[in-house]
């Protein structure tokens, strides 16, 4: 498979949109747009339409002006006699192909997230550890134009390889979205009033050291929401929910995805499944001056040894490579519009020179 850049008169290379997601993207294919293609043994590729672009695989080939006008869902048969298959990429697709710095949230824990977090059209919500943007999206859609998210991310890197994946699946700025860089409880403070968000989802190594900043921002009832991997970290945030004092008994789980061989009488579970990804902890805020309910219910015998606990050593964080990060980087920065998704600075900057607020002194997100 081989993509061109458009020459002097062609369409551009990517689609921009007037309506923002897949409502946008209705209709017969254009230049600009992804399409996937699907072949009789379900193997999947993902492209842009350019007008000087081939598609070419073991089942045969075509150009990319032969699929423009046809309408999403078109077989198309090939040179070599093959079949496949023409469609856009639903979001699940998009995903597990985008161009990633971080490790993604799958799609089976995007959509616990989004459900049991309860994430509200015009919710004011807060992700921290943006990674490549998976879960930025369904959060984005969930909460659509009138909402609000505010996004944090440590790395400037990753922050800028999400901005690129959500900018190129919405096809342009999300106006709901604020990305920011920096530590998690500094952006917060500076950024959200008390009691100015209702939903807050961690996706974070540690999200026990932010479970004080996260109660303050959120609104009585409101939803916190962490994800993460390993039992160790499950084990330490539950208990740091409840030693807070601040939020209801904790609930924790895990989701496992198994597809099914359906073939008239044949009917069988796949060899093949979407196993652990991670653990999902709720909690919801109380209000001030109310404790938690008290525990019917006794410890495990051994639960609270004064043998020892979990230690930071015993959490683990699996990283990629700074060469994998600085490539993927490279190629989401080559093909960024100049009106994309700005990566801004997590807490307001001052200018030493004049004593005056830099360009970073708006309103808070979340007021």
């Amino acid at each position: 498979m081989s993509e061109q850049q458009a020459g002097p008169g062609l369409p551009p290379r990517h689609a921009t949109q007037e309506v923002l997601g897949p409502a946008g993207r209705r209709g017969p294919f254009r230049y600009g747009e992804r399409i996937q293609v699907t072949d009789s043994k379900g193997a999947k590729n993902t492209f842009h339409l350019d007008p000087n672009g081939c598609f070419r695989s073991r089942r045969g080939g075509f150009r990319h002006r032969d699929v423009v006008g046809l309408e999403e869902g078109t077989v198309l048969t090939t040179d070599t006699g093959h079949e496949l298959l023409l469609l856009r990429p639903l979001l699940a697709d998009y995903v597990l192909s985008m161009p990633r710095g971080a490790q993604v949230v799958y799609p089976k824990d995007s959509g616990q997230i989004i459900a049991m977090g309860d994430i509200f059209p015009g919710a004011r919500v807060i992700e921290a550890g943006v990674g490549s943007g998976a879960l930025t999206m369904s959060l984005l859609g969930a909460v659509g134009p009138a909402g609000r998210l505010l996004s944090i991310e440590r790395r400037e890197d990753f922050a800028a390889i999400a901005a690129s994946n959500v900018d190129s699946w919405f096809g342009g700025p999300h106006p709901a979205w604020e990305l920011r860089t920096g530590d998690f409880a500094d952006v917060v403070a500076a950024r959200v009033p008390d009691a100015g968000a209702d939903r807050v989802v961690l996706d974070m190594l540690a999200p026990w050291e932010n479970v004080d900043e996260s109660a303050r921002a959120l609104v009585p009832g409101g939803v916190l929401l962490a994800y993460v991997a390993t039992v160790t970290q499950l084990s330490r945030a539950v208990e740091a929910l409840r030693r807070s004092g601040r939020f209801t008994e904790p609930e924790s789980w895990e989701s496992m995805v198994r597809t099914w061989h359906v073939d008239g009488l044949s009917v069988r579970p796949d060899h093949r499944m979407v196993a652990h990804t991670g653990f999902l902890i709720t909690a919801r805020r109380l209000a001030v001056g109310s404790r938690p309910l008290t525990r019917k219910r006794p410890p495990a015998r051994g639960a609270y040894d004064d043998g020892g606990y979990w230690a930071p050593q015993d959490v683990g964080e699996r990283v990629s490579s700074d060469r994998k990060v600085r490539r993927v980087l490279r190629d989401c920065l080559a093909k960024q519009p100049q009106d994309a998704t700005p990566v801004l600075p997590g807490r307001p900057t001052r200018d030493a020179a004049d004593g005056t607020n830099g360009t970073d002194d708006e309103a808070p997100a979340h007021a």
